[in-house]
């Protein structure tokens, strides 16, 4: 059985990026809703502030290029895990030139960088979930097998599974990690299959934390100095249902985060920014 990363859910810096303008006409999407760039800007703002002010995390701020309507969704652009950074070939073609900016910024941040190149492979960092034993990559219409073999190979440490994503963008639109072994998933039967698909395929038994809505699933997960257990997740306002659910855990530090405008072009908690443990920076 493979063993916990040691310092699972410890970060030490968050990479975000800003909105363009651009996200609200141009910007990728499976619905017709109307986004608000103003509101989506300020939730943005207090979702950066919750990294860097009340979590402490040092933040690399980038700006927002109207080249890349989608840029503020940096998770799609790399997979971090350790000191190693893969620079994905995000699904979408009109998205891969968000990987350059991101390449720079984890350069600087003296990260092993290693770039997918292989043009027959797609990787979407939102396919992705670490559990801090193994990677789980969704099958979508954004990511391949041949992404998730390149994944594999960047990090050769941990198992690699795939799993079919039908019904929803993302993996980690109905799945993210609650806590060190607990995956946050939600109740639809496409969730709840590709849940079965994960427990069938892992050596470890992993505990599920179950709520009514799928995208509310999708949280984030930190274990900090001073801080122990915190979980960023969505407000009572978007999902009052899956609130409750969050509501019952204890012995955490529970901070709602809004997401009502980005959820609009499928954008998640998880999605807007890439987190990354530097050690000897603490």
């Amino acid at each position: 059985m493979a063993a916990l990363m040691a310092g699972f859910g410890l970060y030490t810096h968050a990479i975000v990026r800003r909105i363009p303008a651009s996200l609200a006409k141009e910007a990728l999407r499976t619905s017709e809703a109307e986004v608000d760039v103003d509101k989506a800007r300020g939730e943005h703002d207090a979702y950066v502030e919750v990294l860097r002010t009340r979590l402490g995390l040092d933040v690399v701020d980038l700006p927002a290029d109207e080249s890349f309507p989608d840029c503020v969704f940096v998770e799609d652009a790399a997979v971090v895990c350790g000191d190693t950074a893969l620079i994905t070939r995000p699904g979408a073609e009109s998205r891969r030139g968000e990987t350059e900016a991101m390449k720079r910024a984890l350069k600087a941040l003296n990260l092993n960088v290693v770039e997918m190149t292989d043009e027959n492979a797609t990787l979407d960092g939102g396919d992705v979930l670490f559990t801090g034993r193994e990677f789980f990559v969704g099958l979508s219409s954004r990511t391949n097998q041949r992404g998730a073999e390149i994944l594999a190979d960047a990090f050769k440490d941990y198992a690699v599974s795939t799993v079919p994503v039908l019904a929803s963008l993302h993996l980690k639109s109905f799945c993210s990690m609650g806590g060190p072994g607990l995956i946050v998933i939600g109740s639809s039967e496409p969730a709840q299959k590709a849940l079965k698909i994960m427990q069938q395929m892992s050596d470890h038994c992993y505990d599920k934390l179950t709520v009514p809505d799928d995208f509310a699933a999708n949280c984030i997960y930190m274990n900090l100095p001073d801080k122990g257990h915190v979980l960023l997740h969505c407000t009572a306002e978007q999902y009052p249902e899956s609130f409750k659910v969050f509501e019952k855990l204890k012995d955490y530090t529970l901070i709602p985060v809004s997401n009502m405008e980005k959820v609009k072009v499928d954008g998640a908690l998880t999605c807007c920014s890439i987190l990354i443990n530097k050690k000897g920076s603490i």
